[in-house]
């Protein structure tokens, strides 16, 4: 009997945005810049934060994620705060960033900067 392998589902949903922000970054990165990394580090008043910067190089445990402007690596020791979250990029008239919909997340602090599991 065969088996079939199922494609693994992304541990993160990407809104449209989040992917056309990536591609904006990737259109202007620095030449060795193989992707953006998404991490969290520890930080903040609640323990955790997100973090989105430029990686020059995959590490083995990180999770790529193809996207149509570049690739996104999610950092493999934050992996599981993450799963099942969405990523979206929200722009105002006041602010701009990356915006997370974590259903992990137990709590936040009040400025949003931080959250825990």
């Amino acid at each position: 009997m065969a088996t079939t392998l199922r494609a693994r589902p992304a541990a993160l949903n990407l809104t449209p945005s989040a992917h056309a922000r990536i591609a904006d970054l990737m259109a202007r990165a620095p030449g060795d810049a193989i992707g953006v990394k998404l991490s969290t580090p520890k930080r903040g008043c609640s323990g955790l934060a997100y973090s989105v910067d430029y990686v020059t190089e995959a590490k083995p445990f990180d999770e790529r994620i193809e996207t149509p402007g570049g690739v996104l690596f999610v950092d493999g020791g934050s992996i599981l705060y993450l799963i099942g979250s969405t990523m979206d990029w929200v722009e105002d008239d006041f602010t701009a960033g990356f915006v997370f919909a974590n259903p992990n997340a137990k709590g936040a602090c009040g400025c949003g900067e931080s959250f825990t599991v």
